[in-house]
């Protein structure tokens, strides 16, 4: 196809399912976007959409076309990011992504490279979804959990995360503290909404309690950590958050099975540039003095 602007107009059409929306993202005019599409009808020889009152709707040939116009859109937009990664100073922008509860921890280290390294521009970015590397949406991840599958990814280990079981002053003031695990009738709790959860210690709770004993649930860590220090109920927090806090009283203390692993991930395009080769110098260097 010699005309790359009508394929793309027709990626936009059909991901957005509206003229207006694909003439907004492609900065046009909608009457371009007609056009686009007929011209591209017209070479193709088939119909792409179907035109309805609520928009337009792919058909069969549509969807082949959109898979290829996506393919081809990731592609550059990897080819983008392995080349913004190719200079030769540690500068431009600087994309890290971590787990939800990490800003402690990550703040003074991004902090202490801008400073080393002036010239860097530092995005952090952090969501439930997982960032793509692949798709260069970030240079680094920091990651929980499983060691990280993903193909031409880099992954080294970063630390591990001890956790422990808190209650806020407020709550112990309130209700006492349990003796031990058995005796936590009569407690309430805060805990992940997420069913499929595989933190080792939210698996343990789960199988010490009734989910009647759950006060509060929440999907965001923060949100969590923040609900067991407004004395709710018990929970768990990081230990590097809740150790030497006034506030906090230890119900039990981290154990090893509760501990998860910190990995560090980098696609193997970017691995070995010197921006991104100058940050995990200095991250690793950092989590020499982490005691989490």
């Amino acid at each position: 196809m010699e005309n790359w602007d009508e394929i793309r107009t027709a990626f936009q059409v059909a991901r957005l399912g509206t003229v207006s929306g694909a003439a907004d993202v492609l900065g046009v005019h909608h009457a371009t976007v007609i056009r686009h599409i007929d011209a591209l009808e017209r070479r193709l020889g088939t119909k792409l959409f179907q035109r309805h009152a609520r928009g337009y709707t792919p058909t069969e040939s549509g969807r082949d076309l959109l898979l290829v116009a996506q393919t081809t859109e990731e592609q550059f937009a990897q080819l983008s990011s392995r080349i913004k990664g190719q200079g030769e100073t540690v500068s431009g922008e600087l994309i890290v992504t971590a787990i939800g509860g990490m800003s402690k921890l990550l703040i003074p280290v991004l902090c202490s490279f801008q400073q080393t390294y002036p010239d860097v521009r530092v995005r952090f970015l952090t969501d439930m979804r997982v960032f793509r590397l692949d798709y260069g949406e970030a240079h680094v991840a920091i990651r929980a959990g499983s060691t990280p599958e993903e193909p031409d990814n880099v992954v080294q280990p970063l630390a591990r995360i001890r956790t422990g079981l808190y209650a806020a002053r407020s709550y112990v003031d309130r209700k006492g503290l349990p003796a031990n695990e058995d005796s936590f009738f009569g407690h309430t709790f805060v805990g992940t909404d997420n069913e499929a959860s595989r933190a080792p210690f939210y698996r343990w709770l789960k199988a010490k309690t009734q989910a009647e004993q759950f006060s509060f649930r929440g999907t965001e860590p923060a949100a969590l950590e923040l609900a067991v220090r407004a004395g709710i109920g018990i929970g768990f927090i990081s230990a590097y958050l809740a150790e030497n806090d006034p506030d906090l009283i230890e119900v039990l203390p981290p154990r090893p099975e509760w501990e998860g692993p910190l990995w560090l991930v980098t696609h193997v395009d970017l691995h070995r540039t010197r921006k991104v080769q100058a940050f995990l110098t200095h991250l690793k260097e950092s989590a020499k003095g982490w005691t989490v």
